[in-house]
């Protein structure tokens, strides 16, 4: 069955079409803000390890549609798996496996970062080799505001980014970003003045990686990634629980009605 919320396409040596080596995972469910919803969770994965076992890529491109890049997680999948136990179970395995299939991607990532990125979607593309993206563009994990432990892979991909006061800084507080401020940082790689150019810079930056001997460039990443990978193992499975802890509290529901209603929420604790 083809996928629904995303697409993938790779060179057909065209002129205009992608560099030979390079393919292109595209989230195309704009009207959805490219949620992460059980279709998304259930198709990206996937498509991301077909890429990694065809012999024909050596570099991959994730860009999205729309406003947003996506505003990450579903806010009706959050009340769902505070009302059911297996359903929160069920989703906790399908995103520990979405991320992992992210953290041990062997080949290069590039995200073309054009607009606005939330939640579990930032925790995914601070894991790339390179974002390209904007000054205006939004980087942000607002799980606090929800309610949630940021268990889904923030508390991985942000404190492996940055110094860790820095991390729990933002993931604390939820608060976001600019493509500027996560630039200054490192968090980001590169830079463009117009969200129109974002695709065209990380097409670039994925041709010329893909252009170079693919075995050093993948043992040179898996190297890099090493240290990553001690930390999915130390952190991911606590993450996670520690989310659905949070989410079978009382304050989900309150926090996703306060949000839907546009006001503050009233925290209990419970």
């Amino acid at each position: 069955m083809s996928p629904t919320a995303l697409e993938v396409l790779t060179s057909d040596g065209s002129p205009g079409s992608l560099p030979a080596g390079v393919a292109e995972l595209r989230l195309t469910r704009p009207e959805l803000l490219n949620r992460f919803d059980e279709v998304l969770l259930d198709e990206l994965g996937p498509a991301l390890t077909s890429l990694a076992e065809d012999p024909g890529v050596r570099a991959v491109v994730w860009t999205s549609t729309g406003k947003h890049f996506s505003a990450g997680g579903d806010t009706e999948e959050i009340l769902a798996s505070y009302r059911d136990p297996e359903h929160l179970s069920a989703g906790v395995e399908r995103g520990k496996t979405l991320y992992r299939t992210f953290a041990g991607f062997t080949k290069p990532l590039v995200v073309a970062l054009h607009g606005h990125t939330f939640g579990v979607a930032t925790s995914l593309v601070l894991l790339a080799d390179a974002i390209v993206t904007t000054p205006s563009a939004r980087l942000s994990d607002p799980h606090v505001h929800m309610a949630l432990v940021a268990g889904d892979g923030g508390a991985i991909s942000w404190s492996v980014n940055l110094p860790l006061i820095k991390a729990k800084r933002h993931l604390l507080w939820g608060e976001p970003l600019t493509g500027q401020e996560a630039f200054d940082l490192g968090l980001v790689s590169d830079l463009v003045e117009d969200a129109d150019k974002v695709r065209e810079v990380a097409v670039e930056l994925a041709g010329r990686v893909a252009a170079l001997p693919p075995v050093a460039v993948q043992l040179t990443k898996a190297t890099l990634n090493a240290g990553l990978a001690k930390r999915v193992d130390e952190l991911l499975d606590v993450g996670f629980a520690n989310e659905a802890i949070s989410n079978r509290t009382e304050d989900v529901v309150e926090a996703v009605t306060a949000f839907k209603e546009g006001r503050p929420g009233r925290w209990t604790g419970r």
